[in-house]
Parts: C-alpha cells; structure tokens; sequence
C-alpha cells in the first residue's frame, strides 16, 4: 500500500455516476411544450416524472452488477469450486471472460460493492488437492493465449533465478483489503492445523515436470507464502498468520509449513486470541513485495499501532529471524517460476483420513444444505491490486 492509499481505500474501474442533465424545481411557474404554449404545473409534473423516469431507465445503474466493473482483473483468471459443464475438472475462467463475470454463490459484488469469494466444504477440487476454492491466479500474460501458463512470460522470478530476463517480470507485488465473513465450524479433527481456516493471498511456484527432471531441485510447486486467517467457533476472535513452505519434493519428510504469527495466534495454538485476534468482519490488509530476491510483508488493520512486518530472502535458507534453516533448499525458491493468488482458498478438507492437512470437516456436497449448516469459507475484499515490484528502501 503506498502512503497516499487510505486504508479502505477502494479501486475505481473507470465507472462514474452522472447526475440528471436537468432539473424539474418547482420553483419554476411553467415550462414550454414544443410549439411555445405554457403547460400548467400539474401537466408539468408529469412531464417532469416521465422524463425522469425515461433517463433513468435508459442509462447505466449506478452500480454495475459484475466484479470486473469495480475491480482490475486484467491479470487474473478465477478457479471455482464447480465442474458445472461435467467434464471432470473444476471450472475455471479466463481473463477474457472474467471482465464481465459473477456467480450469485461463489464470485459476486455484495451490496458495499465488495468481493466476495466463496468455497463449501464439499465441492469440486483441482487435481491434487483436497480443498475447494474460490480464488484468483495471476495470468501475468493477460489476453495473449498465445502465451502458455507454464510459460515464464506467465509468471515472475527472483533477481537470483539464472533465467530471470525470460520472465515477465522479476518480482511483483500484492495489495489486498479484506474482511473474512465466515469460516467451516464443524471439524470431526479440530486438532488438524488447517481446521477452521482459510487462505486469503498467497505466492505458489508452478509446477513443472520439465523443470524437475533437471534435478537442481525446483519445480515441486510449493507455497513460499499463504496468509492464513483461522478462528475457532468457541471464539470471539480468529488468528492472522502466514505460513513458509520449504522448498523440497513432494514426498520429502522435511517439506512442510512454518507458521509465523500476525495478530492472535499461530495455526497449532487453540487458546483464544482474544483481543490480540482479529474477528470476522473486521477488515485487514496485507501486502507482498518481491523486490529482487527478498519477500518485504506488510500486515495493517485500522490502528496503525497493530501492524506487523517481517522480510526474508527468498533466494537462500535463511528464515525471517535470520536462523539458517538446513533442512531448507538451500538456495530457497532462486529456480522457480512464480506467481500470486488470491481469494477464499477453504481449508476445511472433508476427508478424514492420516495427514495433517485432511481435518474431516462436514459437507455434504448440497450448497443450500452447506450454507445453512455452516460448512463453507466466505471472504470480502475491498481492494485487490497487482503491480510492480518497490524497492522498500526508496526515498530513506
């Protein structure tokens, strides 16, 4: 967030609201009928009200109805927890079509024109995953299709990345304003980290196959950041906190999350946070920058005297307290490709099985019954922006 945004600082698409081109005051005795004759004021009042009517009926509401007329979405395509055409994969849409998209469940403007995101429990997931969503992948390529997913010109890099003049950019940063408006509260295995949370933002390194036959150690697809916001349904309060996943193959023992803390607590602390949480409701903002190598964290509520920041090198293994970490890749996420999410990314896995990750929390897979149950993740966003990398250090 630059210092000249207000904290709820809204985005404005290039929509403006313009008043009536005329006034109907009654101050005025009578108004002209077409060959010059006076019309009394009781015939002039309903000229005055058909001509009103007329201009607002023929004109653009003053709100639009889709996401993209209120929020920048040239650079992202949108992934929810559907496959409402039947072919077995989750439903995606892309930049082209997102521009003038809404789904009344999942993917709408509220009456604060805020976006809202929303995942059920139970519902279709991508491949590999347990965990719906409702969430947005940046497409740094925006309409040129010609430009693969996989491809760099896609996605960005660190300064340290030997390929780094390929990609679309070297580094990026990530603004959000946001408010959790409901998290799953029935878990069958509460004591599961990711039970009661959702994901709102993170950094995910593409998966590639091509890249890992290489051997050098990248290409796994692993987070190097989720923002998390947790709450447990005894609680007033939830928790804000952000995870580091060490870049290591998939089926590596030492390939796991490390929780840093925000406001509240941290994912495995089931005390309350009582005031030091953050309630749903209760707007946020948080901001990613990756300016050459390093990952720059700003967290931010209404009170400036709550904000929290942390910065850690994303090119070694060296955590954001300065430890080295050696059971870490060594040379952190420096051969990756990478790229932002953001959005409702539901934790609450339905499975119940081993695995830290598959909390058995309830769904049925009927959205009405979910949502009256409280099986599902909501989250609103006030503000969603992509842009250039800043150097943290400019005008010191």
């Amino acid at each position: 967030m630059d210092n000249k945004t207000d904290f709820n600082g809204r985005q404005r698409v290039g929509k403006k609201y313009y008043g009536a081109p005329f006034s109907c005051d009654a101050k005025h005795e009578s108004v002209k009928n077409g060959v010059g004759r006076s019309v009394s004021d009781g015939f002039r009042a309903v000229i005055c009200f058909a001509f009103v009517a007329s201009f607002l009926t023929s004109t653009s509401p003053v709100f639009a109805d889709n996401p993209g007329d209120h929020f920048n979405l040239k650079f992202w395509k949108l992934t929810l927890p559907l496959d409402a055409n039947q072919d077995g994969k989750v439903d995606e849409v892309g930049v082209r079509s997102l521009a003038d998209y809404a789904h009344p469940d999942f993917f709408y403007l509220d009456d604060n024109r805020d976006l809202v995101f929303t995942a059920p429990n139970k519902a279709k997931t991508t491949s590999g995953s347990s965990n719906t969503r409702s969430e947005l992948r940046q497409m740094l390529r925006g309409r040129n299709t010609r430009v693969g997913t996989h491809d760099p010109k896609n996605n960005f890099s660190l300064r340290a990345h030997k390929g780094y003049r390929r990609f679309a950019s070297v580094g990026g940063q990530l603004e959000a304003t946001l408010k959790v408006l409901h998290v799953a509260r029935n878990a069958a295995n509460e004591s599961k980290k990711p039970a009661y949370s959702v994901v709102v933002g993170q950094i995910h390194a593409d998966r590639d196959q091509e890249v890992i036959n290489k051997g050098k150690g990248f290409g796994w697809g692993n987070e190097p950041i989720k923002i998390y916001f947790k709450k447990w349904p005894h609680h007033d309060t939830g928790s804000v906190f952000w995870t580091y996943e060490r870049n290591l193959p998939r089926d590596d023992a030492d390939r796991t999350d490390i929780a840093y803390p925000v406001w509240g607590n941290t994912w495995e602390n089931a005390e309350d946070p009582g005031s030091d949480g953050i309630a749903l409701g209760q707007f946020f903002n948080y901001n990613i920058n990756i300016y050459k190598n390093t990952m720059y964290l700003t967290f931010r509520t209404a009170d400036p005297a709550r904000t929290v920041t942390y910065q850690v090198d994303l090119s070694d293994n060296v955590d954001p307290f300065g430890k080295v970490d050696v059971k870490d890749n060594p040379r952190g996420y420096s051969g990756d490709a990478l790229y932002f999410k953001a959005g409702a990314y539901n934790q609450c896995s339905t499975l119940d099985k081993d695995g830290v990750w598959y909390a058995g929390c309830a769904g049925t897979g009927d959205w009405a019954t979910d949502r009256a149950n409280g099986d599902y993740t909501s989250v609103a966003f006030r503000r969603i922006q992509l842009s250039g990398s800043v150097d943290p250090g400019r005008g010191r």
